[in-house]
């Protein structure tokens, strides 16, 4: 009961209360060690027995345990775990090793002097538009309890400037990948983001007809939907930080809406080309001996078929992504 176990110069002092062969006494003893030890030993009471684990100073081989030659008589070897010279050189040596192929791994790989300041520029992106895609969500979302249907004619009006804003950022995107700040292929992050701004900048932004259209509403309210998502998890990835509801919402929510949200700028592109081909806008004439005009309405229906094939592009990613992170783990073989 009540160990006092303490190690002053090199030797372990021990000292408690218990019941042994001469009945309950007071039982004590000293051991000197071969070579220098931690002077913190760790204690460890069950019912049965108690330990004592005290640490070399140096993993080196001791000859004995003590310093005097003769063992005491109270002293046995716990042989489940004796090592030998041989085992115990073993283990050093495969220590060392292992500390050697580490510092070669390390060695190989380039220091970035800026790692941390990618690593900010990334996770402040990623808030930013976490935030901004937020406050077009919650808006749209308030306008609609408030105003029913009705808030679906004035969206682009309401929302347009912090969505132009939130797109506009969104050629960073493109930037990150062709420099290899991130890892995310380009193709598809020039897919989602020139096809969302061709919709904002080309088709809503220069035609006050369409402003008012319903389709604005889903076509806003599906791209926030999305980033509300992917946005926070790239940011927690960024620290190294994985929550697994959020992982699961990241490669999942885009399995309805993406497919919707192509949808919805579809019907918007046929919306608008009656509207283009009255007014004329975008269209080129060519100059003389042409004497051709290429009609913006015509570009419009090559785009769709384009905007399919980039909704074919992108799902195929995602779901080779969603497969990567959320699919069945591969057991490596021994």
């Amino acid at each position: 009961q009540n160990p006092d176990i303490t190690i002053t110069d090199n030797v372990l002092h021990f000292r408690a209360q218990g019941h042994g062969a001469k009945g309950d006494n007071i039982y004590e003893f000293e051991i000197e060690f071969l070579e220098p030890v931690e002077p913190k030993p760790v204690c460890r009471v069950t019912q049965r027995q108690l330990n004592i684990t005290v640490q070399k100073k140096e993993s080196n081989w001791w000859e004995r345990l003590t310093k005097q030659e003769k063992r005491p008589l109270f002293l046995a070897p716990d042989f489940d775990r004796w090592l030998d010279e041989s085992d115990a050189e073993m283990e050093l040596k495969e220590k060392e090793e292992e500390k050697i192929n580490k510092m070669k791994i390390e060695s190989r790989v380039p220091k970035d002097p800026f790692k941390h300041l990618k690593k900010g520029y990334l996770i402040m992106y990623n808030l930013v538009q976490f935030l901004g895609f937020s406050w077009i969500f919650v808006n749209m979302t308030v306008r609609l309890f408030i105003l029913g249907k009705d808030s679906f004619y004035d969206t682009f009006h309401t929302i347009s400037d912090m969505m132009y804003f939130c797109q506009t950022l969104a050629l960073m995107e493109i930037m990150n990948s062709i420099i290899g700040l991130v890892r995310s292929p380009l193709i598809p992050a020039v897919v989602q983001v020139f096809g969302r701004n061709f919709v904002l900048f080309v088709i809503l932004g220069s035609l006050e007809e369409m402003q008012s259209k319903p389709v604005v509403f889903f076509i806003f309210y599906f791209w926030s939907i999305t980033e509300l998502f992917r946005y926070p998890y790239y940011m927690l990835s960024c620290i190294g930080i994985e929550w697994k509801p959020l992982t699961w919402l990241r490669y999942t929510v885009w399995i309805p809406l993406y497919p919707l949200g192509g949808l919805a700028e579809a019907v918007c592109i046929v919306q608008s080309i009656p509207i283009f081909s009255e007014t004329g806008k975008f269209s080129l004439g060519l100059p003389n001996p042409l004497n051709v005009t290429i009609q913006f309405p015509f570009v419009l229906q090559i785009y769709l078929i384009a905007l399919f094939l980039g909704i074919f592009v992108n799902f195929r990613h995602l779901y080779k992504q969603r497969k990567q992170h959320l699919g069945p783990k591969k057991r490596k073989m021994k």
